[in-house]
Formats: C-alpha cells, sequence, structure tokens
C-alpha cells in the first residue's frame, strides 16, 4: 500500500508549491534572455475551490511567437465524473504543478512542451507526474538524438529503468491515433508515480527537480541552433498544418487540458498551450522525397532514438 499523506500534510504541499514557484520564475528569465525579443506578461488568477496561480505568457519575441510558463496551486472537490477518472474514491484534491508550451514564430525552430506536477488526493494518496517533448516541425535526426540523450541522462542519475519506462509512455501518450502518427520525436513522460508505492517523496521529488530543471537549458540551445536559419513560404504554411496537428492534441486527447476544465480551471491559462495560428487542409499530403514526407516518416512510435 501507499504511504498515506494526509490532506493536512503541510510539509509535501509547502515543499512542493514553493519549488514550482521558484521554478517558474528561473525558466521564465532563461527564455527571455535566449529569446531577447520581448518579457513575459504575469496573470494572476484565484481558484473557485482554494488557491490559484500564476500565467506568464510571451508574445511576439525574437523566437518565440506565442508560448507560457504557468504555475498553479490549487484544491478543492472535483466532480464525480472526473474523480472516476482519475480512480479516486474521494473528490478532494490539492495539487500544484507548472505547465510550459511554446511555439516559436520560425518553422525551424521545434515546438516545446513540459509539465511537472505533484497531487494529493482526499484519501492520502499523493502522486507526481510530468515529462518534456518536443515537435520539431521538421525533423533533424541529430538534433531528436541529443534531445533523447540529454533526457537518458536525467533518468539516469535517479534510477536506470526510467528513461525506457518514460520514452515508451511518451510515445503512447503523445500520439495521435486518428492521424496514426506522433505528435513529435517524444521525449519522456510520467504519471502517479506514487509516493510509497515508487518511492519516497525526497526520491520523487528530486527527480521531477531534475526534469524541470534540465528543460531550460536543453531547449534554449535548440533556440540558439534553430533561431537563424532561413525558411519560405511553403515551409511556413507546413509549420502551420503541424500547428493543426498539435491543437488536435490538446483539445481531444491531453488529459491535462480536460483535467483543467472539468475541475473549473482558468480557461485563458488552461488553452493557453494552443498555437497563434494553425491550418487544415482537406487531405493534404506532401510531396514524395519532400523534406515534409521525411518528417512524417519519422512521426512513429518505437524510434530508437539512444
Amino acid at each position: 500500500m501507499p504511504t498515506v499523506l494526509t490532506a493536512t500534510d503541510s510539509f509535501t504541499r509547502a515543499a512542493a508549491e514553493i519549488w514550482m514557484r521558484g521554478f517558474q520564475q528561473r525558466l521564465c528569465r532563461q527564455l527571455e534572455t535566449t529569446d531577447g525579443g520581448t518579457t513575459f506578461q504575469t496573470d494572476a488568477w484565484e481558484h473557485e475551490g482554494g488557491g490559484g496561480g500564476l500565467s506568464n505568457v510571451i508574445q511576439h519575441g525574437a523566437v518565440l511567437e506565442k508560448g507560457g510558463v504557468n504555475f498553479s496551486a490549487v484544491w478543492g472537490e472535483m466532480s464525480e465524473p472526473a474523480a472516476r477518472n482519475l480512480l479516486m474514491p474521494n473528490p478532494e484534491y490539492f495539487a500544484t504543478g507548472v505547465s510550459v508550451v511554446l511555439h516559436p514564430r520560425s518553422p525551424m525552430v521545434p515546438i516545446a512542451h513540459m509539465n511537472v506536477r505533484y497531487f494529493e488526493a482526499g484519501n492520502g494518496e499523493a502522486w507526481f507526474g510530468g515529462g518534456i517533448d518536443l515537435t520539431p516541425i521538421y525533423v533533424v535526426e541529430e538534433q531528436a538524438r541529443w534531445f533523447h540523450q540529454q533526457l537518458q541522462a536525467v533518468c539516469q542519475r535517479h534510477d536506470p529503468t526510467y528513461y525506457p519506462r518514460f520514452k515508451q509512455w511518451a510515445d503512447d501518450y503523445f500520439y495521435l491515433p486518428h492521424r496514426q502518427e506522433t505528435r513529435g520525436v517524444g521525449g519522456i513522460f510520467f504519471d502517479r508515480l506514487t509516493v510509497g508505492k515508487d518511492g519516497s517523496f525526497e526520491d520523487l521529488f528530486a527527480f521531477v527537480q531534475d526534469v524541470g530543471d534540465a528543460f531550460g537549458p536543453i531547449y534554449t540551445e535548440l533556440m540558439r541552433q534553430n533561431r537563424t536559419l532561413p525558411y519560405n513560404a511553403p515551409e511556413k504554411q507546413w509549420q502551420l498544418i503541424r500547428r493543426g496537428r498539435y491543437a488536435e492534441f490538446n483539445l481531444a486527447i491531453d488529459r491535462g487540458t480536460k483535467f483543467g476544465l472539468e475541475t473549473g480551471g482558468r480557461t485563458e491559462s488552461i488553452l493557453m498551450s494552443l498555437p497563434p495560428e494553425c491550418e487544415w487542409h482537406y487531405n493534404q499530403r506532401p510531396a514524395p522525397d519532400s523534406p515534409e514526407a521525411a518528417t512524417l516518416a519519422w512521426l512513429r512510435k518505437g524510434v530508437e532514438w539512444v
């Protein structure tokens, strides 16, 4: 049985919330420095059940066309359908985390997503979740392999089984079954790492912190490598089409979006993940042997990047 943490366990809640708040601010400074064209705007909000958050949004930057680094720490009672979906016998909950989605201006710079979170259920169970994944508009094999190598190194510092487990989890989660393609080149994804069952609070929290702190250096390096690469109108249109796939996943499949909306979260913050522009074309198919077709060939489960 997992270790039971009472709903009033102030140490675990405070430790997680304080770190999440600080992480949000550190990551925003890293991204602002690398972008060099604008700064994040902060919007504080309150949750109807209790708590609230800070939505930090960047727009019209030199590299980042739109992005968000959102912090929340909320509590209350979720709806019965939402509680059943999370296999929770008690609808009371506490949740804190940071969620990041970044949509670059250039089609040569990949879209990035990162999330780290801590959750306490009303019956006293507590768990961590999170992950990092990358959605290149054009897959560059060398960069995709480097990206996975960085994630593997983070996982290896904590448990040698983490990377293969969480890489497979990402392949399965960031998948559009109606398209039969992955959203991007994957990464790592993990959910419900339960305190007591999967490790101590301290060990699991240390892993989640390490995942979060790895994201800034990894993604800002990809920003620097690709920000000045040239592109033309057809490549920009391909970006808009691929952004459409991103929107499909977030609206139709993503559990975080559904959880936020079902628990009365702030709509503007939840839908921050959507791109500023995207396109859909009927039965659009890239030309054979084109760079676009080459990218589609990579968007499948089971690629061994490392």
